[in-house]
């Protein structure tokens, strides 16, 4: 495994809309590891495979409580989704900002598994969150397009600690 370099905000690649996965090859379930060792480095609740320069259908969360277990969502689509929650949002390629983001509370997410089966994830705000957003890096959109008003800028945590 290895760690991929995440694509920042002004990356050409972070606009473009991604294509479908036909089939699962060697190479792609190594940038599904890649993409899960990536994310747990850079302390992200998912990632999307355009935010490490591969335009494919591939996202991976955790969450951590919500759901036991990592979910890797492959050529994803939401097929339902109600309520609504507005909080904010943060995104490993626009590091050190946060905004204001409304988003549906809950949705339901059909996909293929890394084992190439379809799948249905359910969840509820911080998961509905991330699904969403998530999602939206596969058509080339960032949370900055939907954020209500201004980013601004997030301290670090290492430097809370150090002020206090």
């Amino acid at each position: 495994m290895a760690l991929l370099n995440i694509r920042v905000e002004g990356d050409e690649v972070l606009r473009k809309k991604c294509k479908p996965v036909k089939e699962l090859t060697p190479r792609l379930k190594e940038l599904i590891e890649d993409m899960y060792e990536t994310m747990y480095e850079a302390n992200g609740v998912g990632l999307a495979a355009p935010q490490v320069g591969v335009l494919r259908r591939i996202v991976v969360i955790d969450v951590g409580m919500e759901e036991p277990e990592p979910i890797t969502l492959i050529n994803p689509e939401i097929i339902s989704s109600d309520g609504e929650q507005t909080g904010e949002e943060g995104c490993l390629s626009l590091p050190g900002l946060s905004g204001e983001v409304t988003r549906p509370n809950h949705v339901v997410c059909r996909a293929l598994n890394e084992n190439m089966e379809e799948i249905e994830v359910e969840g509820e705000e911080l998961l509905a969150r991330c699904i969403c957003h998530e999602l939206d890096h596969l058509d080339g959109v960032l949370y900055r397009d939907r954020a209500e008003g201004e980013l601004h800028k997030v301290q670090p945590i290492e430097e809370e600690i150090e002020e206090e």
